[in-house]
């Protein structure tokens, strides 16, 4: 079950002994008698020792550059799908639904770390009240309550990142498990999750850094108020959702979503989006590609990120073969015909739409700027040359390596290598909430919220769009709600494309029955004496099997070794 993982009586020496090596301020206790009065110190003014534990806690949480299986979560969507394309690839296997109870890839079978995670929290905030930490959040207020309020941050992220993947968990507060407790507990309800989740974001709010922060450089990379009410609204938003509000999978069940709809959850969202928007501590980044490889203080867009330093993972990763770089790329994932044509025209009108002066024979010319910025297609700058992924062209050679099985690569969160000879070093932290999506978040929850979108629902839109580049960027007006909320689920898709929320979109939206029942689609480039060809081909047929696979099935062996933790319906 959730806690057998809790051999951790030895799980917290081990952990100590790992956050405190090196720290010298302390050498009464031999290392192997270090315990928890060893890091929760009554006489550690400073609070060392309890401060590295903390950020062990951050450390739990994962970055999504090439987080599943090493490649992207978007390859097991419509967006995207693995380079390998095959049985071994976990993308190919979310993808094409071939997992169940017992074999869920383990870099999305997220349940034992998960609680692992919340274990260490609880640690921390069962336990840091006995330090006497000088320094202070605010005059008269101790700084621990503050360390005290991100640890309970980190164990909300947690129970978010298993809400949305398995419906209602167990919520076991702040108690520390051990292998003497009971350890069968029921799963709480989907509406006690988001409730807990919700009042721990309120809770913590006012005890936290505040945005803008007085030394950006030195706090930029932990929680702040701005993070806990963006988690909050997150969270309000999935729950307003068709998944859970009123679109339950299993009825009345509650462990899997609301039994009915209620409009004021949208409404509820939106407020909490507004209240991030509110304090007028973050704009949009100017140019669109910077907003991924910019560090704090410079980028005004994040919210809250997991730092991965300065480095060139990425374009190792996913960088286009064919070009002689250190290092190479290894061109792992192959964005999809379909998140190509979701891109409208620079003019923003969809490529589909009467006057876009979209070309077939040229079909990535006069773009929305931010395709050129997310996907590399054939022609592409790059590297003081170009990518080609023409048949038999340098980045689609058909012969000895992985390449592109659509025609492109990703582009994002890499470099401005398009005039450089080799790749350096950038910024690659992984930005768990960026203003853009508060945004859109906002603009989702309003329309769905009234009976027409308002002016702030074309504001939240078009604010998007016009740092995109778009030009006219301005909504059609009079749109309906309808109408609205098809712009704004493919403004999303565009602009978050890669950041982990297609692949739960699709899901919340209750529409991934439709998208992932059809085959993937990529393109097929013939350079011939008259230019280019282009024929576009299935090249994947994913499976989605509804109603079961909207939530994941709960770990088999968690099941077993828990008789009171119900198993998702159809699995």
């Amino acid at each position: 079950m959730i806690m057998k993982t809790f051999k951790y009586k030895i799980l917290l020496i081990t952990a100590v002994v790992a956050v405190v090596a090196g720290c010298k301020k302390y050498e009464q206790y031999p290392a192997e008698q270090r315990t928890i009065d060893y890091v929760f110190d009554k006489k550690d003014s400073l609070g060392t020792n309890a401060y590295s534990f903390l950020n062990s806690t951050y450390a739990l949480l994962t970055s999504g550059h090439n987080r599943v299986g090493g490649e992207y979560l978007d390859a097991a969507s419509d967006d995207a799908i693995s380079s390998a394309n095959n049985t071994t690839s976990v993308p190919y296997l979310l993808s094409t639904g071939t997992y169940n109870s017992t074999n869920l890839p383990g870099d999305e079978n997220i349940w034992q770390n998960a609680y692992v995670a919340i274990r260490k929290a609880n640690v921390f905030i069962s336990n840091i009240d006995v330090v006497p930490v000088k320094d202070e959040l605010r005059p008269g207020v101790s700084m621990k309550f503050a360390w005290k309020s991100e640890a309970r941050f980190i164990r909300a992220m947690f129970y978010f990142d298993l809400l949305k993947r398995y419906g209602g968990v167990p919520i076991v507060g702040d108690k520390v498990f051990t292998l003497d407790d009971d350890l069968n507990v029921p799963r709480n309800s989907f509406e006690e999750c988001v409730n807990y989740i919700v009042s721990e974001c309120d809770a913590i709010k006012d005890n936290l850094l505040t945005v803008p922060l007085v030394s950006p450089t030195a706090n930029s990379q932990r929680v702040t108020n701005a993070a806990a009410l963006t988690l909050k609204a997150k969270v309000l938003l999935y729950a307003a959702s068709p998944l859970f509000n009123g679109g339950n999978i299993d009825g009345s069940n509650p462990l899997t979503g609301y039994a009915n709809f209620d409009a004021n959850r949208w409404a509820l969202a939106a407020k909490a989006a507004k209240d991030v928007m509110a304090l007028n501590a973050f704009t949009l980044m100017p140019d669109f590609k910077n907003a991924f490889i910019t560090q704090v203080p410079v980028n005004t867009e994040v919210i809250f990120e997991r730092p991965n330093g300065s480095t060139n993972t990425v374009e190792s990763n996913n960088g286009p073969i064919g070009f002689a770089t250190t290092p190479i790329g290894q061109g792992k994932t192959s964005p999809t015909q379909d998140l190509v044509n979701a891109f409208p025209m620079s003019n923003g009108l969809a490529i589909d739409a009467p006057g876009s002066t979209y070309d077939q024979n040229d079909p990535y010319a006069n773009r929305d700027p931010r395709l050129r910025a997310t996907i590399f297609y054939n022609g592409a700058p790059w590297l003081s040359s170009t990518v080609l992924t023409y048949e038999g062209g340098r980045s689609k050679p058909n012969a000895g390596n992985l390449q592109t099985t659509t025609g492109y690569y990703m582009r994002k969160f890499m470099g401005l290598y398009e005039t450089s000879t080799n790749y350096g070093s950038v910024s690659e932290d992984w930005m768990y909430f960026r203003y853009a999506d508060v945004l859109l978040a906002y603009a989702e929850a309003q329309n769905e919220a009234l009976a027409a979108p308002d002016n702030t629902v074309y504001e939240a839109v078009e604010k998007i769009r016009q740092r995109a580049g778009l030009n006219p960027y301005q909504l059609t007006p009079g749109l309906s709600q309808e109408a609205m909320r098809t712009a704004i689920r493919n403004e999303r898709r565009i602009e978050m494309a890669f950041e982990e929320d297609r692949y739960w979109d699709i899901r919340r939206w209750k529409i991934a029955e439709d998208v992932m029942n059809k085959p993937r689609r990529g393109v097929i480039i013939a350079n011939t004496t008259a230019g280019y060809t282009y024929t576009y081909t299935d090249v994947l047929a994913t499976k989605f099997r509804a109603p079961a696979m909207y939530l994941y099935p709960i770990p088999y062996n968690e099941t077993v070794k828990n008789s009171k933790l119900k198993q998702n319906p159809g699995w």
